[in-house]
């Protein structure tokens, strides 16, 4: 047994990080998150330059928390353009690698 601290035997700069992107087919864009309105309800920027009210779908409703700031891939809605259906949310060493790549500014 070697007297190294714990996690030290591993280069974070060379961690793997699984990232999903938007799919654009799908019309997936970025968002970020700007203001909590209550309700399941989040008002985001989107990448385009509109500011959508977004809504938390059920399905991630009940497993994570949004904050304002948050990264997100949002959908926007075919008939009513200033508003859209949030499917995912970024955790940080994901946007840490977005900005490495280039994806997001």
């Amino acid at each position: 047994m070697t007297n190294t601290p714990r996690g030290s035997g591993k280069n974070d700069s060379e961690e793997i990080i699984r990232v999903r992107l938007p799919k654009r087919k799908n019309q997936e864009i970025f968002g970020r998150a700007e203001l909590m309105l209550g309700a399941n309800h989040i008002r985001v920027r989107c990448e385009d330059g509109v500011t959508r009210t977004g809504r938390i779908k059920g399905k991630i409703k009940k497993r994570l928390w949004i904050r304002e700031g948050d990264l997100l891939i949002v959908v926007p809605w075919s008939f009513q353009d200033e508003k859209c259906d949030i499917v995912y949310r970024y955790i940080r060493p994901q946007v840490d690698w977005l900005q490495k790549h280039n994806y997001i500014r």
